[in-house]
């Protein structure tokens, strides 16, 4: 009964003190009865065999009592006494050579394993090198002296005894080996914290290489932002078109190359950010702020600005190469007119300033002077297309063109000289005037076809110059337009060759009349420079310029055809990927709030699902391809379809970002579930009571909707004082930006949180003092002893020096460290 008082530190009955085998036999009966009260079966041991003096029931009691109360209480990873003691052993000796515990008989013999436990808590009382396996002895009796001398550890066993034994006693070891476990129990609690640190410390470095890579990343994306935007800022136009289809071909090479690989580092960059902040909330350390500028949303509004840029930068390119396109048109339009006035006034000012009227006849001035009316006439044909040709200049002038001097110094060249003209036929005009006197005879059927030929001939100088006219068109209906007209034109030709006859019928009358009365014609008509010979040679260049036209007229209307079908062929693809793209947001929308299955399935669901977004990517491709062709056609226009391939890349992206940040969210699920122990009962409910108050699926619920879900799980936020408070409180956890919503990961962060328990600082406090040994601070030689080197040097440089009464030089404040790492206190 003593012994059992001594060993379990708790009072027994009081014994009887008769000397007869009765009172003895009830004493017994008494320490059995307390045995048997903590738990112990106690087989075939009586009262009557121990107070009869038998030996091994003796010992089987003995060893009975030091199993319960010795070793029991060892326990490592939830064993039993015994394998807990046997693993504890196994750890401790595992760096040592020579050592191999796999018993508590055998693996003892050669007395290294106790060295080895000695050396392992107390290395400075054992040179473990020194020690030889051939030499069991002198190891067993250095262990056992050691220990009886400096641990306080009686010598049970003798070393002579276990040697020469084939197999040692198992109990007798594993009682002795149970003493030197309680004797450095508290180098095992000093071990436990020392693991709790290292954890906790592992936690914190990890999320600061994240917080850095985050940092790098974010400057990477934001510098490469920095940079492209000026140059999609950049109007400075070219002189050419081939110089701005470069240009062109440079952001196809942009938009196809160099930025699909930064929206990957962008949705990346969201991806970490996210996981970042679930992974700080879940190791109860503050929210991670990123630097000045360096926020999601300074990158996100970066790149609202270079999406801004891009798009005025590409509708800047094709408005540009449609300028220079008119531009060139217009140009060429100018030269042709240019070069045909050019031509007609040739010679002209040296036919209006000669003096023949000074020694011509009468009838010679009266021929002169009809004559002049001709070429006035002729004149004031000539007048539109002077006016054209001006038109021309003026509007290369306002639309900027590159060679506008050269332009406006021709026009006004043409202009100098037209003027000129008109003042040269005026004086001629009265210099015949002044010497006319009379008209006597008047060759009528001369003046009338000179009064016909010249209309006629400048009509068909008009219909060479319009079949030879240059033409731009965009469409199928504007080329259309010019066919229509061309026809239109063509059925006036019979009634234009009757005028034509009818005018050589007067050249024919006038031979005919000259014949017959004898007449000695000059040879020429006085009235006009129009020969019969050059009518009907022009009347022959009309003919053939018309099929010419027609030619012309039907190759522009092919290639406006396969425009059309480019167009359609777009449009087809368009029409079908627009909506596909939209049906799968959607998709990732309704499975983003579903429930089918576990967070697993979700995610593998989820991730085939991405890879079928990705397996699409040919058809954009397809897509850009032909929207390429499209561009490198000059097609402006596409009336169908409603998408334009910038909404379709918009939405792509979009698609892209949306499906990776779904499958972020459940990784942040399960990386919450399995981090707080939540069970997948326990989220299915979560996400059902989400899902019921989240009426328009919009994945967050509004104060009132949020107010009803907690209502539904038993939280008490009712409309009273108590109830209000309690909400108002919980809104501060879960909505701490006043958003005045909550997100289905703040809801199951608040549920976690309420319902398991999570380390601390106070926990991470008391670890710390266990490895100081209940001092206030801890030295830098006690942390690189119980801490791995890179936490404990972690540790030292950050640990601000102990400011209390009852340190020592070099003391460092582990309290502030602690509480540092959860955001309670500054370091």
């Amino acid at each position: 009964m003593l012994l059992l008082e001594v060993i379990s530190g708790e009072r027994l009955p009081k014994p009887e003190r008769g000397k007869m085998r009765v009172h003895k036999i009830n004493n017994v009966n008494k320490a059995l009865d307390f045995i048997a009260s903590k738990g112990v079966k106690l087989v075939s041991i009586g009262a009557e065999e121990i107070v009869d003096g038998n030996v091994k029931m003796t010992l089987g009691m003995i060893w009975t009592i030091i199993l319960r109360f010795a070793i029991q209480d060892i326990s490592v990873e939830e064993t039993s006494a015994k394998e807990g003691l046997l693993l504890w052993c196994q750890r401790k000796t595992a760096p040592y050579k020579n050592v191999n515990v796999q018993n508590f008989h055998i693996s003892w013999k050669d007395g290294l394993a106790f060295n080895a436990l000695i050396h392992r808590h107390r290395p400075e009382l054992i040179d473990y090198d020194k020690l030889r396996k051939d030499d069991p002895v002198t190891n067993l009796n250095n262990a056992f002296e050691v220990a009886e001398k400096y641990l306080d550890i009686p010598k049970m066993l003798d070393a002579e005894d276990i040697v020469g034994t084939l197999r040692p006693d198992e109990k007798a070891i594993m009682t002795y080996v149970s003493c030197f476990y309680h004797a450095f129990s508290g180098a095992q609690k000093a071990e436990t914290a020392a693991n709790r640190i290292c954890k906790v410390l592992a936690v914190n470095q990890e999320n600061e290489h994240l917080m850095e890579d985050y940092e790098k990343l974010a400057s990477d994306l934001l510098e490469w932002i920095r940079r492209t935007i000026p140059w999609l800022e950049n109007r400075a136009p070219e002189k050419t078109m081939a110089e701005m289809q470069q240009k062109l071909e440079d952001f196809r090479d942009y938009r196809r190359v160099h930025k699909p690989p930064k929206v990957q580092e962008k949705c990346q960059l969201e991806i970490n950010f996210n996981t970042l902040q679930t992974k700080l909330r879940l190791s109860n350390r503050p929210a991670f702020m990123p630097s000045e500028g360096r926020m999601v949303s300074d990158i996100n509004g970066a790149w609202h600005t270079l999406e801004g840029a891009e798009k005025g930068y590409e509708e800047w390119l094709l408005y540009e190469i449609r300028r220079l396109e008119r531009l060139d048109h217009l140009a060429e339009k100018f030269r042709q007119k240019a070069a045909i006035h050019e031509s007609w006034t040739d010679g002209k000012e040296a036919m209006l300033t000669q003096k023949d009227y000074e020694t011509a006849s009468l009838s010679e001035i009266k021929a002169l002077l009809k004559k002049h009316e001709a070429f006035e006439s002729d004149l004031a044909a000539h007048q539109d297309r002077v006016e054209q040709i001006a038109a021309i200049a003026q509007e290369l002038n306002e639309l900027d063109y590159y060679d506008s001097p050269s332009v406006n110094a021709r026009c006004q060249k043409i202009c100098e000289q037209w003027d000129s003209l008109g003042s040269l036929t005026q004086n001629r005009r009265e210099s015949l005037e002044r010497t006319e006197k009379q008209l006597e005879s008047i060759d009528e059927l001369y003046l009338e076809y000179a009064k016909r030929a010249a209309p006629f001939n400048n009509w068909m100088e008009g219909a060479m110059e319009d079949l030879q006219d240059m033409f731009i068109v965009h469409n199928i209906e504007e080329i259309q337009g010019l066919i229509t007209a061309h026809e239109q034109f063509k059925a006036t030709l019979p009634e234009a060759n009757k005028e034509r006859e009818a005018i050589q019928a007067i050249q024919a009358e006038v031979q005919k009349i000259a014949q017959y009365n004898g007449i000695k014609l000059a040879g020429t008509n006085p009235y006009t420079t129009i020969t019969p010979s050059s009518i009907d040679s022009k009347w022959d260049k009309v003919q053939q310029l018309v099929p010419q036209r027609d030619q012309a007229l039907q190759e522009e209307l092919g290639r406006q055809q396969s425009n059309d079908h480019l167009r359609r062929q777009f449009a087809n693809q368009a029409n079908v990927v627009g909506p596909w793209i939209q049906n799968k947001m959607e998709e990732i929308g309704r499975i983003s709030i579903e429930m089918n299955g576990t967070l697993e399935d979700q995610l593998t669901h989820l991730r085939q699902y991405e890879q079928s977004i990705i397996d699409y990517k040919p058809n954009i491709d397809q897509l850009e391809g032909n929207h390429q062709l499209i561009q490198e056609a000059l097609i402006f226009d596409n009336k169908y379809t409603a998408y334009t391939m910038e909404h379709l890349r918009v939405g792509w992206e979009q698609l892209l970002t949306t499906i990776a940040r779904t499958i972020n969210e459940i990784e942040n699920q399960i990386l919450t579930r399995d981090a707080k122990g939540i069970s997948q009962e326990q989220l299915h409910e979560y996400r059902a009571s989400f899902n019921h108050f989240d009426k328009d699926h919009s994945g967050a619920l509004m104060a009132e909707e949020f107010k009803a879900c907690l209502i539904s799980l038993g939280y008490d936020v009712e409309n009273d004082k108590q109830g209000d408070a309690e909400f108002a409180r919980i809104m501060g956890i879960v909505d701490p930006n006043n958003s005045g919503a909550v997100t289905f990961q703040a809801f199951i962060d608040f549920m976690s949180r309420e319902t398991t328990d999570t380390d601390t600082a106070d926990q991470v406090i008391a670890s710390f003092k266990i490895l100081a040994g209940d001092k206030n601070y801890i030295t830098a030689e006690e942390l690189r002893r119980e801490l791995p080197p890179d936490q404990a040097e972690y540790c030292i440089s950050r640990m601000a020096p102990y400011a209390g009464p009852d340190g020592v030089p070099g003391a460092l404040d582990y309290m502030s460290f602690s509480t540092a790492l959860y955001g309670e206190s500054d370091l």
